[in-house]
């Protein structure tokens, strides 16, 4: 999971609450994964767009048992490196970098994301993760 749709998801505002939080709902069984930068990127910006709060609020539901926290591994800087250079013509990002990452290590094939970098993200064997929230593009307001 990026964190397009987790900041959309504790922002009311945002136009992408309403796909997100239909999605979750429709989806509950679906083992939701994201990475620490992942994790921090969400929290950075839920501060700065709506309040502290907002930041503690997402880290309380990650606690209670929502989201899944990736574990880094050793080889982890080393091939979130490799994406950033094979990528390199996109703008530099940890987050989704890392996403790609762990999505190739643990063999993930789908990533809910509101970021459309991913459908230039390929896997080492030329795959492109299915996003998830493909179908559910809101209105632009």
């Amino acid at each position: 999971m990026d964190s397009g749709p987790l900041i959309a998801l504790f922002n009311a505002a945002d136009r992408w609450h309403g796909p997100v939080l239909a999605w979750l709902r429709d989806h509950q069984q679906t083992r939701l994964i994201t990475t620490w930068p992942v994790l921090t990127e969400a929290c950075a910006l839920l501060a700065r767009r709506l309040s502290n709060q907002a930041a503690l609020d997402f880290l309380r539901w990650i606690e209670r048992g929502a989201l899944e926290l990736d574990t880094a591994q050793t080889t982890t800087l080393a091939d979130v490196l490799g994406i950033s250079e094979r990528f390199a013509d996109l703008p530099f990002d940890l987050a989704d970098a890392s996403v790609a990452e762990a999505a190739a290590r643990l063999k993930i094939s789908a990533v809910l994301t509101i970021d459309t970098d991913f459908d230039v993200y390929r896997d080492r064997a030329g795959q492109a993760l299915v996003n998830l929230l493909r179908g559910n593009v809101p209105a632009r307001r």
